[in-house]
C-alpha cells in the first residue's frame, strides 16, 4: 500500500497559492536582465545560507556570511565550514533542476546530506548514507527533555523511500507548493540521518519546488521566514511523542499553510526590493481610463461626477482617485467638498 499523507486544502491556503501565482506572475512581467536575475539568485543564495544555519543554532551574522561567500577562504571555522557547504550544495541543486539532471530519490538525498556535513563530523558512516542508529530528538532549551522520537532505523529507508515514490506520482497533479511542503515536514519525521537533516531536507524542498515547476525557485529564500521565527517554525513543522503512537493522526493541513505563508512573504520581499525601473507600470483598468476620457473631454472631474458615471461604490471610486495619482496621470485642486481633478500637465 502505497503512503498518502492526510491534509486538506483550506479556503487560507487555495488563497495563499492563488497570491503566490499572481507574485510570479508579477515579478516574471519585471523588465529584468540575466544581469538582474543572477543577483538576485547570488543575494537569494546568501539569505539561504545565513538562515538555514543559523536556524540550526550557527552564530555568524549575515553580514559575515556575505563576506565570507565572495572571500572563499581556504581555512575556515567549523560555523565557516557550515555555511559554504550549504551555499555549495544550493549552486549545485539550481544547476541540476535548470539542467534537467535532478532526480529525487535516496541517492540524491544522500549526497545532499554529505554536502552539508562535509568536515563537520567525525564518524564517515554518518556522512552520505542514511542512519542505522536511532535518533532522539530533545528540547534544545532543556537538554534532558525528549520531545521526539523519530522511527526506528531498521524503517527509515522504506519510509523515504516512500516519500519520494508520493512526490514523483504527483509532480504535474499536485500543486508544487503543497508537493513541497509534503516533502518538507514528511523528511523532518521521518529524520534519515543522523546529523544535517534540517539542512538537507530545506534545500531538497527548494529543488522540489524548482521540479515540480515552480518558477524563479531560485530568487527567495523560504529559510529566512523561519528563521524569523525559530520557535513557530520548529513548532509547525515537527511532532511530539513517540512517531509510532503518532504516525496513523499526521495531518499536515496546517503545516502546508504554514509553509505556503513562508513562500509568498519571500515573493514579496523580493518585489519590494527591487529597482523600482524593474518594476511594472500598473494597469489601468476601464474605470480608470473612464476617469480620464472624463477630464479630458470636461477638464476636469469631481467625486460626484464620477458617481453619475460610474457604477462602483464610493470607497472603490475614492481608491481610483487615490491610484491614478500615485501613477502621477492626475493631481487634486481645491479642498474639502471643493476638491477636484486634472490631468498633470
Amino acid at each position: 500500500m502505497s503512503w498518502t499523507p492526510d491534509y486538506t486544502i483550506s479556503n487560507k491556503l487555495l488563497s495563499t497559492i492563488r497570491e503566490i501565482g499572481e507574485a510570479l506572475g508579477e515579478l516574471k512581467s519585471c523588465h529584468l536582465s540575466d544581469q538582474d536575475l543572477a543577483k538576485l539568485e547570488i543575494e537569494a543564495r546568501e539569505l539561504s545560507s545565513y538562515a538555514s544555519t543559523s536556524i540550526e543554532g550557527n552564530p555568524l551574522p549575515l553580514t559575515d556570511v556575505k563576506r565570507l561567500l565572495k572571500t572563499r577562504k581556504e581555512h575556515v571555522r567549523d560555523t565557516e565550514r557550515e555555511v559554504l557547504n550549504y551555499n555549495k550544495a544550493l549552486q549545485s541543486l539550481y544547476a541540476d533542476v535548470r539542467s534537467g539532471k535532478f532526480k529525487l530519490g535516496i541517492k540524491t538525498l544522500e549526497k545532499i546530506q554529505g554536502r552539508v556535513v562535509h568536515g563537520l563530523i567525525d564518524n564517515p558512516t554518518h556522512c552520505g548514507a542514511l542512519r542505522k542508529a536511532p535518533v532522539i530528538i530533545h528540547n534544545p532549551r532543556i537538554i534532558d527533555e525528549v520531545v521526539f522520537i523519530p522511527p526506528d532505523s531498521k524503517d527509515v529507508r522504506k519510509l523515504t523511500g516512500d516519500l519520494f515514490k508520493f512526490i514523483e506520482r504527483n509532480i504535474g497533479k499536485i500543486d508544487a507548493v503543497i508537493l513541497a511542503g509534503i516533502f518538507h515536514r514528511q523528511c523532518v519525521i521521518i529524520h534519515p540521518f543522523i546529523d544535517g537533516n534540517g539542512r538537507t531536507t530545506r534545500l531538497l524542498t527548494t529543488a522540489i519546488l524548482g521540479k515540480a515547476g515552480l518558477d524563479l525557485f531560485e530568487i527567495f529564500s523560504f529559510e529566512n521566514y523561519y528563521n524569523r521565527n525559530i520557535t513557530r517554525y520548529f513548532k509547525a513543522v515537527g511532532l511530539e511523542g513517540d512517531y509510532y503512537d503518532l504516525k496513523d493522526d499526521i495531518d499536515f493541513s496546517d503545516w502546508l499553510e504554514y509553509f505556503a505563508d513562508g513562500i509568498l512573504d519571500e515573493l514579496r520581499r523580493v518585489r519590494k526590493a527591487l529597482p523600482d525601473q524593474s518594476k511594472p507600470k500598473p494597469r489601468l483598468e476601464p474605470h480608470h481610463r473612464q476617469i480620464l476620457a472624463y477630464i479630458e473631454e470636461h477638464g476636469t472631474i469631481t467625486q460626484r461626477e464620477y458617481g453619475g458615471i460610474s457604477t462602483r461604490s464610493l470607497a472603490s471610486r475614492k481608491l481610483d482617485f487615490v491610484k491614478l495619482v500615485k501613477m502621477g496621470l492626475i493631481e487634486s485642486k481645491g479642498t474639502g467638498r471643493g476638491t477636484y481633478y486634472v490631468r498633470v500637465s
